[in-house]
C-alpha cells in the first residue's frame, strides 16, 4: 500500500470530475504520492470528452501496485454508473453508486492496499439526507469510530477545527460539554506529534461574543475553561478561552498551530477568507486518514473548466507531510 492514495470521483454532476482532471494534468508540478480514481470510466469519458481534455484512461483491477500506475493514462478503479449525458441536474440518483465508491476505497485500506482516501465534493443534501451531519460523521459511522471523529481544516500556517459541524446555531450550546471538548483537542495534539512530528500550540476560542454572557453560568464558565485546564494538567500546549473576534488578528502573536472554536462558521468563514482553496479537510479519529477538498460541489459552475483544483491538489499533497 506504501504512497497509494484512492480519490473517490464524488458527486457525478459536480466540479468533482473537472478537478480530478485539472489535478491530474499538473501532477507533475507539484510532488506527490501515486493515486487513482474508483469511479465510472464511462461517465468520466464522457465528461472528458465534453471538457475537451485530453486525458486517456487505463482500467485497474484489484492487483494494482505502483508499476501500473506509474503512467501517462489516469488509472481508474471501474465502478459500473449509467447516466447518458456528461452532466445533469444533480439528483439521489447517484447514490448507491457513491455509496459503493466508499465502500470500495474502504475496503481497499482494509486489506492495506492503499494508505489513505480522499473523496472528490458530493452533495450531502442528496446523499446524507439528514441521517447524518457530514461526511465526517458518515464515514466515523462506517468505521465504527462514532464520536472519535474530528473535522480539521489544515493549512500548514493555520489549521482550524469546529467542535460541531454541521447543526443549527440553536443547537450548538447544547452540543458543548467538557468531555467532548477535551477528547477533540486530544485528538488533534495527538495527530500533529505522531503524524507531522510537531508539538502544537492550539487555541481555544469561547462561545459568546467577548466571552461575555449576560446569564449567570455562562458556557466559557461551565465548560471551555475547566476543559482547558483538565488538557493543560496533560501537558498539552493550550489557551483560551480566546475572544472568537479577535482570534485571526492574534494567531500569530501567540504562534498558534490550531484554532478550535464551538461551531462550524465560527473559524471556517475567516480561515477560508484568508486561505482561499489552499486548505484540506482532514477527518481524524478514524482507522485511515480521509482527506478532501475544502469547498463543495459548486453546481452553478459544473461543466464550465471555471472550478479550482487547488483544494484537491492540497489534499493529495497532505499524505506527503504524513510521517
Amino acid at each position: 500500500m506504501k504512497n497509494i492514495l484512492a480519490i473517490i470521483a464524488g458527486e457525478p454532476n459536480s466540479i468533482s470530475s473537472e478537478i480530478i482532471f485539472k489535478s491530474w494534468i499538473l501532477r507533475r508540478k507539484f510532488r506527490h504520492k501515486y493515486f487513482f480514481i474508483i469511479g465510472s470510466i464511462n461517465l468520466l469519458n464522457k465528461q472528458i470528452k465534453k471538457l475537451k481534455y485530453n486525458i486517456k484512461i487505463k482500467e485497474i483491477n484489484h492487483n494494482f501496485n505502483l508499476k501500473n500506475l506509474n503512467t501517462n493514462f489516469l488509472p481508474v478503479f471501474n465502478v459500473g454508473y449509467n447516466q447518458k449525458k456528461p452532466f445533469q441536474k444533480i439528483n439521489s440518483g447517484s447514490n448507491k453508486y457513491i455509496i459503493k465508491c466508499f465502500d470500495i476505497a474502504i475496503n481497499f485500506i482494509k486489506k492495506k492496499k492503499i494508505n489513505g482516501l480522499i473523496n472528490c465534493p458530493v452533495s450531502k443534501k442528496h446523499l446524507l439526507k439528514n441521517k447524518y451531519k457530514g461526511i465526517t460523521e458518515f464515514l466515523s459511522n462506517k468505521s465504527k469510530s462514532h464520536g472519535n471523529e474530528v473535522m480539521l481544516i489544515y493549512n500548514k500556517k493555520l489549521s482550524v477545527s469546529p467542535l460541531t459541524t454541521h447543526i443549527p446555531l440553536k443547537k450548538v450550546s447544547f452540543e458543548l460539554n467538557r468531555t467532548k471538548l477535551v477528547k477533540k483537542i486530544k485528538t488533534i495534539d495527538f495527530f500533529y506529534r505522531k503524524k507531522l512530528k510537531k508539538k502544537p500550540f492550539i487555541g481555544v476560542l469561547g462561545l459568546n461574543p467577548h466571552n461575555y454572557s449576560i446569564y449567570k453560568r455562562s458556557e466559557e464558565q461551565k465548560i471551555i475553561i475547566p476543559a482547558i485546564k483538565i488538557l493543560k494538567q496533560n501537558k498539552i500546549k493550550v489557551i483560551g478561552p480566546i475572544s472568537p473576534d479577535s482570534s485571526f488578528a492574534v494567531y500569530k502573536k501567540y504562534n498558534l498551530n490550531v484554532i478550535v472554536g464551538m461551531y462550524h462558521d465560527q473559524v471556517l468563514t475567516t480561515f477560508k477568507t484568508i486561505f482561499g482553496y489552499n486548505a484540506v479537510n482532514v477527518t481524524l479519529g478514524l482507522p485511515f486518514l480521509r482527506t478532501s477538498p475544502d469547498h463543495g460541489i459548486a453546481e452553478d459552475i459544473v461543466g464550465k473548466k471555471l472550478a479550482n483544483p487547488e483544494s484537491l491538489i492540497e489534499a493529495i499533497k497532505f499524505f506527503n507531510y504524513i510521517k
